[in-house]
């Protein structure tokens, strides 16, 4: 494709060697020796890219630049001045300049502009693609060796780095392969959980931090008298949503770590959040609190006491602070809460569930607008950019940094895009979640699932003798036969949670300090 370049400038003939340096190189340069006649060339043939003396005699520079931007605002152009005063720079970069030169240029500086202008995009992704590529026989190996949960976490954070970038290639092929290795990670993954969760509930030396001792192993240590500490839980965050929510964050925090931990099954908010703030597997939950605790098929929310659990928790760990409990379900309250935030400052901890995430990967499923708008797992980070910068969240964040706060950000668990039907059958009692299921007599093939016999064993409550639970893993689903084809359909291609993957279990648990 003809590159073509415009160079305004009144010693035109001087840059000679530069314009032929540039023609050697493939690309086409046209000149002028004012502004005026610049703006005539753009007009009557587009230009690629436009260079541009700050000293001319006549229309100025910085004029011409003006005159550019308001009649084609997205054309880059490359300020060239003799000038090094500070004043002329803020001028030109306030401007919307793409680059600033100073003279004397050389040829390599030149062709380092235009590629930096013009082929960034096609030489990052040439770049990741091949380093991807050499990454992508380790990983391989990793997937395929006897990792524990801390390695199987790096890995999952790693993958997620390289899907990231490669998710702005423009070569198709390398998308697919790190997706048909994440689907590999993903089934191992689901092996190995199904091989450890018992160790781990059990409390085996190697089991990562799970969601019922994030509270006292990692936000307690953190909090302090007289010093306000927020604890923000954005319900339903993937790993790889935060990692695109922080370059939103990096002008007003450093982040001082940057870590995971492993949700607990069912990956679900009745469950792993009420087990975050109360600091206890679910089936002692229900033994401690049997008046709050709400079983699959009891009626009402069954997250409406995590506030009365916490308030539990600090006083069982004797931490006599100061705690205020927030739970953002419109956008009303979440303004309410923003207008108050100096309010939230006489506290020692403030506890923010937002859930709008959670609403996401519902609406997703059940309006086509939505399902257009987060068509993939890209689309879907960027609706959640979009949101988060416009949310009132955002604001409360940057007002925690402007105070100088401490902010712990993390989830309850993750979700994870399904695309294949696994058949079970239930009685009419058993729960409908897509990604696991509680109930009597249930009807599966083993070798789709991960089963355990008494939830009991795995920290979950039951509520009859011959109750038990199965949990999907991979990308699957579970459906019933009865009318098996409408509903493998209607569900294949949307975020689930509940059962057991990467996405849905390795979630971030982040320390933010104040720039």
């Amino acid at each position: 494709m003809e590159i073509k370049i415009l160079w305004a400038d009144d010693e035109i003939d001087l840059l000679k060697p530069h314009v032929l340096f540039l023609e050697a190189k493939g690309y086409t340069v046209v000149t002028a020796t004012n502004g005026e006649d610049a703006l005539e060339l753009l007009e009557s043939a587009s230009a690629d890219l436009v260079f541009l003396d700050e000293n001319m005699p006549g229309l100025s520079g910085l004029e011409t630049l003006t005159r550019i931007k308001n009649k084609y605002p997205t054309m880059p152009v490359v300020m060239i001045t003799k000038s090094e005063e500070e004043q002329i720079m803020e001028d030109a970069i306030g401007s919307r300049i793409s680059d600033y030169l100073i003279k004397p240029v050389n040829p390599k500086q030149i062709l380092l502009s235009i590629k930096k202008n013009l082929d960034t995009k096609r030489l990052v992704s040439e770049k990741t693609t091949t380093s991807y590529q050499q990454k992508f026989r380790e990983i391989g190996m990793r997937i395929g060796d006897r990792m524990d949960a801390q390695e199987w976490m790096d890995l999952y954070k790693e993958m997620v780095y390289w899907e990231l970038q490669i998710s702005g290639s423009e070569d198709d092929s390398m998308r697919e392969i790190i997706s048909m290795q994440s689907q590999e990670a993903n089934q191992q993954f689901t092996k190995f959980v199904g091989q450890n969760y018992h160790d781990w509930i059990d409390g085996e030396e190697d089991a990562p931090l799970l969601s019922h001792q994030v509270f006292e192993k990692y936000v307690a240590p953190q909090c302090e008298q007289g010093k306000s500490t927020f604890l923000v839980v954005i319900d339903n965050l993937r790993y790889d949503q935060w990692r695109v929510l922080m370059p939103e964050l990096s002008n007003l925090f450093h982040f001082e770590d940057e870590s995971t931990y492993m949700s607990i099954l069912p990956t679900a908010t009745h469950y792993a959040r009420n087990a975050l703030f109360a600091g206890m597997m679910p089936r002692d939950i229900q033994r401690h609190f049997p008046k709050l605790w709400k079983n699959e098929n009891d009626e009402g929310s069954k997250n409406n006491h995590e506030a009365d659990f916490l308030s539990h928790q600090l006083k069982r760990l004797q931490l006599p602070l100061k705690m205020k409990y927030n739970k953002v379900l419109t956008l009303n309250y979440g303004r309410k809460v923003d207008e108050q935030f100096k309010d939230l400052l006489q506290n020692d901890l403030n506890v923010i569930v937002y859930n709008f995430v959670d609403m996401l990967s519902h609406a997703r499923t059940e309006m086509d607008m939505i399902k257009e708008l987060a068509s993939d797992e890209k689309a879907y980070r960027s609706l959640t950019v979009s949101w988060f910068k416009n949310s009132p969240l955002y604001s409360m964040f940057k007002k925690m940094a402007e105070h100088d706060c401490k902010v712990i950000l993390t989830t309850d668990h993750g979700t994870v895009r399904v695309r294949n039907a696994v058949k079970v059958v239930g009685d009419r009692n058993t729960n409908t979640n897509l990604r696991y299921k509680v109930g009597k007599n249930l009807n599966y093939k083993a070798k789709d699932v991960f089963a355990a016999g008494n939830p009991e064993d795995i920290g979950i409550p039951k509520t009859t003798v011959s109750e038990s639970i199965i949990f999907a893993g991979e990308d699957d689903f579970l459906a019933y036969p009865n009318n098996y084809n409408h509903y493998a359909k209607y569900y294949r291609d949307t975020f689930q949670h509940g059962g057991i993957s990467l996405p849905e279990m390795v979630v971030p648990l982040i320390t933010l300090r104040p720039k």
